[in-house]
């Protein structure tokens, strides 16, 4: 008897969104409570400027974009798409997420950022969605903040030169800091040092 296999389709970005759609609720999908089997790799990239590329082509549909965003999943340092039935692998050159604005309300220890990502989403910086700066060879500052389950957002260079005009200087963990206060937490941004 001999037996027949079923071919396995390729994963594309149409079976994806349709997949997610099917989930689609208000917000980010519960991808943490889902443990699909890897389906491949899809040609899809997220560029350092928050632009999302399927197989080279930018994606001009803000719709796609923000279902696409809403099952993205950090695992062990690799980006995956996923449903409850598949999980796919993409690109991410920096961080998935870009931070276009920040509103500021309150001053001092009060103070209080919420930033808003290119997909609409949006996050109040805390104790829970942490803004860290990492600084290249050059000392060319990259700024970021967290949004959930390891995701994070690059801050945008226009939005995080104006939280420098607005950082106060602090003492922290035995360093003097330029840095931002945001729901009662304190973010290290520049070493005073460097000033």
């Amino acid at each position: 008897m001999t037996q027949t296999h079923k071919a396995v389709k390729a994963p594309s970005a149409d079976g994806i969104a349709a997949a997610a759609g099917k989930t689609a609720k208000k917000g980010p999908a519960p991808v943490h409570l889902w443990d699909p089997p890897f389906c491949g790799d899809l040609d899809m990239e997220i560029r350092r400027d928050g632009t999302w590329f399927y197989q080279g082509t930018p994606i001009g549909r803000a719709p796609l974009v923000k279902l696409f965003s809403n099952i993205l999943k950090l695992e062990n340092g690799s980006y995956f798409l996923v449903t409850p039935v598949e999980k796919v692998g993409i690109r991410v050159q920096d961080a998935p997420f870009l931070a276009i604005d920040c509103d500021v309300s309150g001053t001092g220890r009060d103070q209080t950022l919420e930033f808003t990502m290119k997909t609409g989403e949006v996050v109040v910086a805390d104790g829970d969605h942490k803004i860290r700066v990492t600084r290249d060879a050059q000392g060319e500052p990259s700024p970021y903040v967290h949004l959930r389950d390891g995701l994070e957002a690059l801050i945008d260079r226009k939005t995080f030169y104006r939280l420098v005009d607005i950082a106060c200087p602090e003492s922290h963990d035995g360093t003097d800091w330029l840095g931002l206060w945001s729901q009662g937490a304190f973010f290290p941004i520049i070493p005073m040092a460097d000033l």
